[in-house]
């Protein structure tokens, strides 16, 4: 991924990333042996290049879903993230990398709420870092080995996205087992419960589709 290779914290830009760290209440990811293949798999799906933007729909229709979708999520999101580019460029990113990594974008939404409260620069008292709570380690495992990267967005959404991916198909599709091990807390249902809880908060219904 070109911007998994670009060098976005340039000069002082990491230092003041760190000034506004916030706490995130969140568990985190077990640093666990991969096999070549699937380390290999994984390097290849966040080193992939794509834009973070949508260009491409099976019809005029699936479009304009597309756009009504980006429409509501944005009301909801307002309070969270008051700025329109970054909250536009956050749901695209979202929606983007969501699809790409076939995970329902609601799932996707309700556990960034859950891991960071949609703040770019959190970080957990375990050390995972941005919007999904990514643990460092996976950028010496799969990516270009600079953690600074977990505070870009679209690099921490991918991250997240491919990591949770890499979950379902080990738990095979089985998600409250999924959602326990991306937070180190396998097994156990109150990490779990609270994401499809607030899944439930970013559901979209397409009123005006058919």
């Amino acid at each position: 991924m070109s911007l998994l290779s670009r060098r976005l914290w340039l000069g002082g830009a990491a230092a003041s990333a760190g000034a506004w760290c916030l706490p995130a209440m969140a568990g985190a990811q077990v640093e666990e042996p991969l096999m070549d293949a699937v380390r290999n798999a994984l390097r290849a799906a966040v080193l992939q290049s794509a834009p973070p933007v949508p260009d491409e729909f099976p019809s005029t229709e699936a479009r304009l879903g597309y756009l009504r979708w980006l429409t509501a999520m944005s009301r909801r999101l307002h309070r969270k993230l008051p700025d329109d580019a970054t909250r536009i460029e956050f749901l695209q990113t979202v929606w983007y990398e969501s699809k790409r990594a076939g995970l329902d974008v609601s799932l996707v939404l309700g556990l960034i709420q859950v891991e960071s409260n949609f703040r770019k620069f959190a970080v957990s008292s375990a050390g995972a870092r941005g919007y999904m709570q990514v643990m460092p380690f996976w950028t010496r495992a799969i990516g270009d080995g600079d953690p600074a990267t977990l505070f870009h967005m679209q690099t921490n959404l991918r991250f997240g996205c491919v990591i949770l991916r890499h979950y379902l198909d080990r738990e095979r599709g089985d998600l409250f087992m999924t959602l326990g091990r991306y937070n180190g807390s396998r097994g156990r249902a109150p990490y779990p419960d609270a994401v499809f809880a607030n899944q439930r908060l970013w559901a979209f219904e397409d009123r005006a589709a058919g």
